[in-house]
This record gives C-alpha cells, structure tokens and sequence, in this order.
C-alpha cells in the first residue's frame, strides 16, 4: 500500500480521521485521569483534590510503604516492556515528531502510561500531562501505521492527538491547540490548524461532559495596581527563571546520581524506582503535599491560604520530590509539578512584595498565578501555551498582564541554562540535538544507506582509492546517517567517501559502497527545502 499523503486526502476526509483521533485521545485521556482518582480513593482514601489532607491522617507506616511497592511494580514493568527501563513522556512525542516521521514506540508507550498511572496513584510527585501526551500519540501512531500515512500527514495527527489530549486534561482547548503546534510539531502552519482545533475542542468536550464546565482552580478577587506593581512581575520572572532551573538541574543530577549509584553498587533496574519509592515514603511522612499532582497543595498556594515561610518549604521539598521520582526511573511528567512549585514561589514572593509595599501592591495571590505560569512556561519552553493553560485553569484572564511579563522574564532567563525547554534538554542529554532546528538535527533523518552508490553502480568510486581511505581510517558506516558523514567530508577534503559494512573490532571493515559529497548535500538540501514546505504552507 502507497504512503498516504496530505495532498491525497480530502479536507473532509482528513478532518474526520483528525476528529476520530481527537475523540480517542480524549477519551484516554478521561480514563487516564479517572484511574488515577479511582486508585487514589482506594489507596489513600481520597483523590487529588484532597490528598495531602488525608494522607497526613494515615499510619506513617502505610505512607511509607505505599510508594515503595508501587516503586517495585513500575519497575517491574519497565524492565519487562521497555529496552531501556525508561518511561516515554513529552520528550519522545517531540522526538517522535522531528525525527521518525510522527510516529512513536507502541509497546513501550502503552507499558509507560501504566508505570506513570502506578506511580500518581501510590505517592509519586509528577503531573499526569507527560503520559497522556504520550499515550495520545501511541493512539495517533497506530491510525498512521494503519493507513500508510507519509510523514507530513502523520505530524499533522500527532499534534492533533497531542492537542486533544492536553484539552481533556486541562479543560483547556486553546492551550492544546497552541501546546501541540509551539511544543510537540514546533511550528505554526496553517495546514495544521484547523484539525488541530477539531480534536482541541473534542478532547475539551469529553473532559467536560465528565467533570463539566468547570476551571480547574477557584481563585478569590484579587487586583493589580497596574504601572507601579508592573516591576515587581519582572523580578518575580527572574525569580521564577531561576527556581525553573534548580527544578530542572535537580532533576537532572538525580537522574546522573542514579546512574552512578545503580553502576557502582549493582542495583537491578527493577529495583530502582522501588529505591525511589523509599525515598519518597520517608519523605511523605513528614511532607504529604508531595504526594501525586499537587493540586490540593497549588489550589491552597492560588487562594493564599499558605504562609511565606511554609510555601518555601513547599517549593524545597517538591522540587526534591519530583527530581526522586524523576531520578528514580518512575513515571509522569514535570510540567503540573512545576504549576506547583510556581504557585507556591510566586506565593512566596507576593509575600514579600506586598509587605515591603502594601500601599503600591495587590494581592498575594496575583503573584501565586503568575509565579504559576513562569516556573511552568520555563520548563515547558513554551510561553504561549503556558499563559493559555493558566488563563483557562484559572479562569482568570484579567491577570494577563502579570503572567505575560512573568513568564517572557522567566523563560528568557531559563533558556540560557538549558536547551530552550525541559524537553529538549533531555533530548540533548541522550544524543539528540532538537534545540538547534530542523538545519541540525534533519542530518540524522537521512540515512548513508539510501544515499551511497553500490560496487555495481556505474558511477562508483574507484575501488582502490575507497581501499585507501579505508586503510586510513577515513570511511563512514552503511547504518549511520548523515550527521556523521558530513562533518567527515569536511575533515577529509575527498569527494566521497567508502561506505562500510560494520566497524567491529575484530574484522577488517568491508567495503560495500561510496558516499559522494554531492549526493549528501542534495538530500541535505532536499529535506530541508521540504521542511520549509510544510511549515510554512
């Protein structure tokens, strides 16, 4: 069956595969969230709403255990349905998106989303947008695979997936839109849009036919001495910058101390989020608002209802928390973490602020929203998107101001630590280099094997000459691609370049074809000429 493209279908037609794909990620989305408030009640007795609150009243003993053995069973499952015992969240759909065609993992992806819905329900301190994002693109995958579509079209129904995923969590059809072009596809083009927006509002509707039309959040009043405050936001960004990047570099060294400590001591890989979970129980015990998305403790911090001194406790203990989990190999995303750790610093800040000058300043709690939006906005590297989630969470479109500034100084500042997002970040730690555009990382998209020229083909290079190169140790791979052979042409000043059966160490590297220059740079220039194409169609 021929790949089916994007021209190929008719806009009808290709509408209501987006709308198909909307509505099933939506619904998974609905039953990701339900679980997890079902497994909660069951656990703890109480869901997320409420959860700090009753796990503060449960033995120390049960607080301890829980996490432990969800630990165990997630770990279990990575090591049985994963190759690297990893869980695939926003990361892999960008992945997914830029460099195979629109599509990820199925096996893995499925096996995460349950390790992600094991660990928010028994005490691990992440946020639920990571799996579902992930979990609706497994959903748009399968769609792709099933109709042979091209790249261009499979990008499309990703974001489509994406956008309705993050509609049916949030309640927020605008910011999945947006989510989904700024975040996951990276660009805005028009051809995208209109699916996009399908799926968006039908995730939204099924996120509201269970929980209705609800914000997320109920704020109280609040006000905003409008030109004399407008300074405060800014330093409130770069405070907001700044946690953001502890947050992340937390995450980070724990994620490398993992490593260290499971090389140097043996541990299983199944054992290890099990360790994390003990970590986590220990910790619980004396910190319950650690436990699952948070929002009981970021709806307390957005109605200021928390003190200077506790809200930065709240913030050290999260931020240690979600880097455990994290660290730790278990599931779930970091961006609703990171909501809470901006409640609680903007919070914090509005605090100060309105102490040190009560007659020129609002409310504490227009600090907490826009604190929210910057630490959110600087993790997730997308300032767009994570001004409309708050603005639909909350409800609360008269704060625009405050959290547009907050979260431009925020995201600004963040950026010059990390590779412009969380994700890309993360991305960049394994190799995968995305924060550069589509002009560095297309390289690896090309592969030396669909390029090179064969022994037989009439155009190929002297074989002699190839057999020098190759004693020289100038050659490049048949499995690589062109983020390796270029950077060699420059080095070696040769026209081509032999292409090589394997490396291994104890045969002599076989020739089985070149790679000329000139081919190289004309696919090189194609992809990028067909990239421009459909981001700007």
């Amino acid at each position: 069956m021929r790949a089916i493209r994007r021209d190929g279908l008719g806009t009808l037609q290709f509408w209501l595969i987006a709308l198909i794909i909307g509505i099933a990620a939506g619904w998974a989305t609905l039953g990701f969230r339900v679980a997890i408030s079902s497994l909660q009640e069951w656990i703890y007795g109480e869901n997320d709403v409420q959860l700090a609150s009753a796990a503060s009243q449960l033995p120390w003993y049960w607080v301890l255990m829980v996490p432990v053995i969800g630990g165990l069973i997630v770990g279990f499952i990575l090591q049985r349905y994963t190759p690297d015992g990893r869980v695939r969240a926003v990361a892999h759909v960008i992945e997914g998106a830029a460099l195979h065609n629109g599509k990820v993992e199925g096996k893995a992806g499925l096996a995460s989303a349950v390790a992600s819905l094991i660990t928010l329900s028994s005490g691990g301190s992440t946020g639920r947008e990571g799996p579902v994002v992930h979990l609706a693109a497994v959903i748009s995958s399968k769609i792709s695979r099933f109709i042979k579509a091209d790249g261009v079209t499979a990008r499309d129904l990703l974001g489509c997936a994406v956008a309705s995923a993050v509609a049916a969590s949030f309640n927020a059809p605008i910011a999945g839109t947006i989510f989904a072009m700024e975040v996951i596809l990276r660009h805005y083009a028009v051809h995208s849009f209109g699916p996009i927006v399908i799926a968006a509002v039908s995730g939204a509707l099924i996120s509201r036919f269970r929980f209705g039309d609800i914000t997320e959040f109920t704020l109280p009043a609040h006000m905003l001495e409008f030109y004399w405050e407008l300074p405060a936001f800014v330093l409130l960004g770069l405070t907001c910058g700044m946690v953001a990047v502890v947050m992340m570099r937390a995450i980070f060294w724990a994620e490398d101390t993992g490593d260290h400590w499971q090389a140097q001591f043996g541990i299983p890989g199944w054992l290890r989020p099990g360790l994390a979970g003990l970590a986590l129980g220990v910790l619980a015990i004396f910190a319950p608002h650690i436990i699952g998305v948070g929002y009981e403790t970021t709806s307390l911090a957005l109605t200021g209802q928390i003190g200077f001194w506790t809200a930065v406790a709240f913030v050290v203990v999260k931020v240690a928390a979600v880097a455990i989990t994290m660290g730790g190999r278990m599931g779930g995303g970091a961006f609703s973490p990171a909501l809470m750790v901006g409640a609680l610093t903007g919070l914090a800040f509005g605090w100060v602020a309105t102490g040190l000058a009560p007659d020129l300043s609002g409310t504490q709690t227009l600090y907490a929203i826009a604190g929210m939006g910057a630490v959110g906005a600087a993790v997730l590297g997308a300032p767009i998107s994570t001004s409309l989630i708050v603005f639909e969470m909350t409800g609360d479109w008269q704060a625009g101001l405050a959290v547009m500034i907050a979260v431009a100084v925020s995201t600004s500042l963040a950026s010059k630590f990390v590779a412009r997002s969380f994700f890309l970040e993360q991305l960049e730690r394994r190799g995968v280099r995305l924060a550069a555009g589509p002009q560095a990382y297309l390289l690896a998209t090309i592969p030396v094997r669909t390029l090179m020229r064969d022994l037989d083909h009439p155009r190929m290079a002297d074989v002699a000459a190839c057999q020098a190169l190759i004693d020289a140790k100038t050659f490049v791979v048949r499995s690589s691609s062109l983020e390796v052979a270029l950077p060699l042409f420059d080095g070696s000043k040769h026209a081509f370049l032999p292409v090589v059966a394997s490396t291994e160490a104890e045969g002599t590297p076989v020739l089985v074809g070149a790679l000329f220059q000139v081919d190289a740079l004309r696919a090189y220039s194609q992809a990028m000429a067909e990239t421009a194409q459909e981001q700007h169609s």
